[in-house]
């Protein structure tokens, strides 16, 4: 999770959750903002610091009779209301979801160039499960 990796930049890091007493001030004293509550538009500008960067990892269907399809969908964070105090915000959809794309792509392609250089068959689980082990990571369950 995003959490542990900023932790591990020593980055100060406060999860909120369902049972957090007032959630909004406890966001409110955020630089920034990771929203994955799972609850369309939950997040509102009394909830942002001025200046605050928010990443909305949220997506949400809410029905709109004015859209084609009946629905549009929407993050975690109210964006219109949020846009106004943020300094950075992203946009749902359109955010974070072609950067998850375009980072898995490109740990697709740094792996098979690494099994490549090494002289790797195509990277079969074996293969995949030995280079793990040789640099102290955990195995993947599920392989065969």
């Amino acid at each position: 999770p995003v959490s542990l990796l900023l932790m591990q930049r020593d980055a100060t890091v406060t999860i909120i959750h369902s049972h957090t007493p007032d959630p909004a001030a406890v966001c409110r004293e955020a630089d920034i903002v990771i929203a994955a509550a799972g609850r369309a538009e939950l997040v509102d500008a009394a909830w942002i610091k001025p200046g605050a960067v928010v990443i909305d990892v949220g997506i949400n269907s809410v029905e709109d009779k004015d859209a084609s399809k009946g629905y549009r969908l929407v993050g975690d964070v109210k964006f219109v209301n949020v846009k106004a105090v943020a300094d950075k915000i992203t946009p749902v959809p359109g955010g974070v979801g072609p950067m998850t794309i375009a980072m898995l792509l490109r740990n697709t392609l740094l792996a098979a160039a690494r099994v490549a250089a090494k002289g790797g068959g195509g990277g079969g689980s074996a293969e995949i499960a030995a280079e793990r082990e040789k640099e102290g990571l955990p195995p993947l369950t599920g392989l065969h």
